[in-house]
């Protein structure tokens, strides 16, 4: 058994387990960052397209970290065939020194600008992706070694469709689920429950964000027509009910809730169009 095999079978023997500082560090953080997920809402819009279309014979989840640690470094992947990324005992034992034993307090590093749903999307179409248990877990600190290229990857063809139109939005739907982004008010999307999220209520309401999602549905509900989106909101994922007629205006707050013309809750629509053949 060659140094590759060892390495698989020592990842799926400590699947779903890390390092106790990760570990610490994943619980004291309430919610995962937007470049997390957009990376998790790009990698289910892969696995439903790619059962929809028997690419996958059945929903297979791929890893939203591998593009998190790789969107917008595609640049890097010729350093593949540097000594460094060759798999060996003295390369692993450097790593394991530098970034767990060690553990640097950098190695992750800052990021200027949040990932999207479509950069993620383009690298997993570049680079194709690993399943979900052969990569790290979402928001894990530790840095992928360079010896972590020799991890298989599915290869992933198509292209990102856009659109700023919910008709057209609606059109895709009929294929595939759609990426979209929800804008969020507290306490009302904290309180939604089975009901259904209308934006904001009262003076009392204060704006989150923009949020990743996923349309799954639309259907008519109490005379409205309501948009079903998968969410995952504080590191919970729920279905949530969202009124698609409700338009707002907001004025103040920071830059991205600067809305200086009305709009709806869902915006920006997306989905990966895969190559079949």
């Amino acid at each position: 058994m060659d140094m590759n095999q060892l390495f698989m079978q020592s990842m799926a023997k400590t699947r779903g387990l890390c390092h106790p500082d990760c570990e610490k560090a994943s619980s004291e953080q309430e919610d995962y960052d937007a470049s997390q997920h957009a990376a998790m809402v790009a990698v289910n819009l892969i696995s439903s397209a790619r059962v929809i279309f028997k690419l996958d014979s059945g929903y297979t989840e791929y890893s939203a970290q591998y593009l998190v640690d790789n969107t917008g470094k595609e640049d890097d992947q010729g350093e593949r065939d540097q000594q460094s990324s060759q798999l060996t005992i003295e390369n692993l034992l450097q790593y394991m020194e530098a970034n767990v034993w060690n553990k640097r307090e950098d190695v992750q590093g800052e990021r200027v600008q949040h990932l999207t749903v479509k950069d993620c999307l383009e690298c997993a179409f570049k680079n194709g992706l690993p399943r979900r248990e052969q990569w790290a877990h979402v928001g894990c600190t530790f840095k992928a070694p360079p010896f972590a290229c020799h991890i298989p990857r599915v290869p992933m063809k198509g292209e990102v469709i856009e659109t700023k139109s919910l008709d057209e939005a609606l059109k895709l739907l009929k294929q595939q689920p759609v990426g979209a982004r929800l804008h969020l008010f507290s306490p009302e999307i904290d309180r939604v429950g089975e009901g259904i999220y209308d934006g904001p209520s009262s003076n009392g309401s204060s704006y989150v964000g923009l949020r990743d999602a996923i349309i799954v549905a639309v259907d008519k509900s109490e005379g409205k027509f309501v948009a079903t989106v998968k969410i995952c909101y504080k590191k919970k994922t729920s279905f949530v009910k969202v009124c698609m007629s409700r338009m707002f205006v907001q004025l103040d707050g920071g830059d991205e809730s600067q809305v200086k013309e009305p709009t709806g809750l869902l915006v920006d629509f997306c989905i990966p169009r895969l190559s079949v053949n």
